[in-house]
């Protein structure tokens, strides 16, 4: 009986580079406030295309669905982190860089200013250290891939890292990442993690619905004017289930449908939090998996604890199809 053919054996023959159907391709932003900004462009081959950007946590800046733009962007757009301080405009630095696909925020804090801890703590846009990337066609599952590390350090107080995983299966239309969260420090620490995953137009549309356990979350939406003030929603995922949000947006004539999902592991991330904004100029969807508990004062609640050398795992998941309207 023969071995099974890998993925680059079957398509080989048809190309001369194998970069020409999915590549992983090291890119440096060179304009305005991004210059200098590195970055991974992923091309899945399946229709799915976004960038990782390594010197912003190893966070996902514009992605694109069969050419539809996904992510939301700010007028920030991904600009280098050297021209952000977290502690800034009484901690709410964070605004000033805002911008992207996801924005992974932690890990001494997550949400409001509390206790001399800044707005989404201090590990969104710091620069990571990229360890590895590329394409692996021999996988039983051919995929696309890059690992780094990112560290929060202080010199009397926390020292944390971040291992970072992205995945994209070769011809499809999913992204996984799994983090790992060490203390490397001596004392034990406690640890907050938030995947700020931020949807924008023609995505987030009229039209446009959020679903979570087969109900509304949100939506249809309407119009800009119904909807104009911010909301906030978070919710603890029932026990034993695997929890799992849908954003869809039908066809309109202009712009294709979309159906996107975001799964989590809720082991580590036992809730929800749903943040939108349809002002003007904004128009933005965030589905927010998070390690704790939203206060009625939007400060987090209790986080994780790890005793030194102690380490804790998560795990996110998007994945895209098209759309018409009316299929379940």
């Amino acid at each position: 009986m023969g071995s099974k053919r890998s993925g680059a054996d079957a398509v080989r023959s048809f190309v001369g580079d194998l970069r020409q159907l999915a590549s992983v391709r090291r890119i440096v932003l060179d304009d305005g406030p991004e210059r200098g900004v590195q970055a991974l462009a992923f091309s899945t081959g399946g229709g799915l295309d976004f960038w990782v950007l390594c010197d912003r946590s190893f966070d996902i800046g514009p992605m694109w669905w069969r050419g539809t733009p996904v992510a939301w962007q700010s007028p920030a757009g991904f600009a280098n982190s050297t021209l952000y301080n977290p502690d800034d405009e009484g901690g709410t630095g964070f605004e000033r860089l805002f911008s992207g696909f996801l924005v992974t925020c932690g890990l001494d804090n997550t949400r409001q200013p509390i206790d001399g801890k800044p707005l989404h703590g201090r590990l969104p846009f710091t620069p990571g250290r990229l360890v590895a990337h590329g394409e692996d066609w021999h996988a039983s599952d051919p995929v696309l891939f890059c690992e780094g590390e990112v560290t929060q350090f202080r010199l009397n107080g926390e020292r944390l890292r971040l291992f970072r995983r992205i995945e994209a299966p070769i011809g499809g239309a999913r992204v996984r990442i799994v983090d790992r969260v060490q203390n490397i420090g001596g004392r034990e620490e406690e640890v907050f993690l938030l995947y700020h995953t931020n949807f924008g137009f023609p995505v987030v549309a009229p039209g446009a619905t959020v679903s979570w356990q087969n109900g509304y979350l949100l939506g249809p939406i309407s119009n800009a004017g119904d909807h104009a003030e911010r909301s906030i929603q978070c919710l603890k995922a029932p026990p034993g289930v695997n929890p799992s949000v849908r954003l869809r947006r039908p066809p309109d004539g202009r712009w294709a449908g979309l159906e996107a999902t975001v799964d989590w592991d809720p082991a580590t991330l036992p809730y929800l939090q749903v943040w939108t904004d349809f002002g003007s100029n904004n128009w933005v969807i965030g589905i927010e998996p998070v390690s704790t508990a939203r206060n009625d004062n939007g400060t987090s609640g209790a986080g994780t604890r790890l005793s030194p050398s102690e380490s804790r795992t998560f795990r996110v998941e998007y994945s895209f199809k098209d759309y018409n309207g009316t299929s379940e």
